[in-house]
């Protein structure tokens, strides 16, 4: 392995380590909301939670939707709590109260330093409902809906800077389902408007909901056609799941997210061609993750209650390794991908679980998320590799090892993640880091050693926990490791200056 300092991907956007909550399951009530908990601070939000959720440094988190944003109505989330209608959620077949609104999220932001990245409704509304919202939030005074704003104990704008232009309206699940036409057509006039009101914001066209979707890449294709002048960025959502106990292949699943960024970005680009643009659209993978344990038995949950446990996976150190290559993945692709969001933060597919009334605690994926977030920003090198290759069920000719570096020339540091797919080879690895100047290990952080189905819980949250690794492993610019099969690595260098 090399790691050439001129052979630079990108800088990478702080944004790709974004996540998402949703009116779904126990993200907000008896997650993140839980007045009643004995750490619940003076607006009703859990501390403990937002200390887990600050450590992960997330700097944007998509909200209120999802599935959910398809058939909400924003006005019933602001103004006095007392006031707001509680509405029938046909998104996830639950009663929504609209107790935690706008404001109320807005302000939990703050408290975990993060920014919001807001989704409008063009399932069951339009332009109309999108560029009031935008009136409301961005608008300083002297208008209908900041003035309505001002009058809800909200003097300054929210100043909501990145905006999804609906959610999955590919999917024949989605409220107000569209064509690829029919929403290319309407995100185009919604963005226009919504920019006539504020020229700063920036704006997520929804792409395919998955790869596999009969429509991908007409999808893409057809919608940007429609939409192109107007917005920034093309949404990718898809998870991965080890659904009949092929491990090796969902160890692989970073294959895949590769194939789908490199095929979204060849169509972007053949509509800037076609278009004889300028404008380059950039990715946002704003729904990403694991996401299998649960779904059969999320089937039998009664309709109507309000937040019932759902989609509440719990993740198993096989899942921790997925990740982590997955974020790898991101991070090879910065160049094009500059947003993502880990999908979802609390208790829904999430990497931070609570009980209610009870602890807060740290999925495996936590980990490898917390890690790469931490040590992940700067500048993406590509990694030139020379190792074993093999054929699972699902892809052919995948490499051993997947990896990527970061230099930080600020903190004088080049951060090298490794993962290794393999379930039965340990790899010697011998990495060049002179091109970088590497001159001393300052830290080797490893998830390795345990079972596949091994897994935090809330009697045993440091059941699976990365361990410290020896330093001295670098000599004369050359890294000599053994990486054992099936573990993830973080390797941080100080670097000459």
């Amino acid at each position: 392995m090399t790691v050439d300092r001129l052979n630079i991907i990108s800088t990478i956007d702080d944004r790709i380590y974004g996540s998402f909550i949703e009116h779904l399951g126990r993200a907000v009530y008896n997650g993140i909301y839980e007045p009643g908990h004995p750490l619940a601070d003076e607006d009703g939000f859990r501390r403990d939670v937002i200390q887990l959720v600050k450590e992960l440094h997330v700097p944007v988190i998509r909200y209120p939707g999802g599935n959910f944003v398809s058939g909400f109505n924003w006005e019933d989330s602001v103004g006095p709590k007392e006031q707001r209608p509680a509405r029938l959620d046909l998104a996830w077949f639950t009663t929504e109260t609209n107790e935690v609104g706008l404001q109320e999220f807005d302000g939990w932001l703050k408290k975990v330093d993060s920014e919001l990245m807001l989704a409008v409704n063009l399932g069951t509304r339009g332009a109309d409902a999108a560029r009031n919202l935008v009136e409301y939030c961005n608008h300083g005074k002297g208008s209908y809906w900041s003035d309505l704003r001002r009058s809800h104990g909200k003097e300054e704008p929210y100043n909501v800077k990145t905006w999804c232009l609906g959610n999955e309206m590919d999917g024949p699940w989605q409220m107000g389902h569209k064509t690829a036409y029919e929403y290319g057509r309407l995100a185009n006039e919604t963005a226009k408007m919504m920019k006539w009101v504020d020229p700063s914001i920036e704006l997520v066209a929804c792409g395919s909901s998955k790869m596999v979707m009969p429509t991908f890449a007409d999808w893409e294709a057809t919608v940007l056609t429609e939409c192109y002048d107007e917005v920034d960025y093309l949404s990718l959502h898809n998870y991965w799941g080890n659904y009949d106990g092929d491990t090796q292949s969902y160890l692989s699943g970073g294959v895949l997210m590769d194939d789908f960024i490199r095929s979204v970005t060849a169509i972007c680009d053949y509509v800037k061609a076609k278009k004889r643009s300028r404008k380059t659209i950039n990715l946002s993978f704003d729904e990403w993750n694991v996401w299998y344990h649960t779904k059969e038995s999320d089937k039998k949950i009664e309709h109507w209650i309000q937040a019932p446990p759902r989609l509440e996976d719990i993740y198993n150190f096989e899942d921790a390794l997925v990740v982590g290559g997955l974020l790898i993945s991101l991070l090879k692709n910065s160049d094009r991908v500059k947003m993502a969001c880990l999908a979802q933060l609390v208790n829904v597919i999430a990497p931070i679980m609570t009980e209610t009334g009870g602890k807060a605690w740290k999925q495996t994926i936590y980990y490898p998320f917390y890690y790469t977030s931490l040590y992940g920003r700067g500048t993406a090198l590509k990694v030139n590799m020379d190792c074993p290759r093999y054929d699972c069920r699902q892809y052919t000719d995948v490499t051993v090892l997947d990896a990527v570096a970061v230099a930080d020339e600020g903190e004088g540091t080049v951060t090298l993640f490794v993962l290794n797919r393999s379930m039965e080879e340990d790899i010697a690895l011998s990495c060049d880091l002179r091109s970088v100047k590497a001159e001393s290990c300052l830290c080797h952080t490893a998830l390795e050693g345990y079972g596949y189905e091994e897994a935090n819980s809330a009697l045993e949250p440091d059941r699976v926990v990365p361990s410290p690794k020896s330093t001295d492993i670098l000599a004369q610019g050359r890294l000599e490791v053994v990486i054992p099969r099936s573990s993830w690595h973080m390797f941080r260098f100080r670097t000459k200056g």
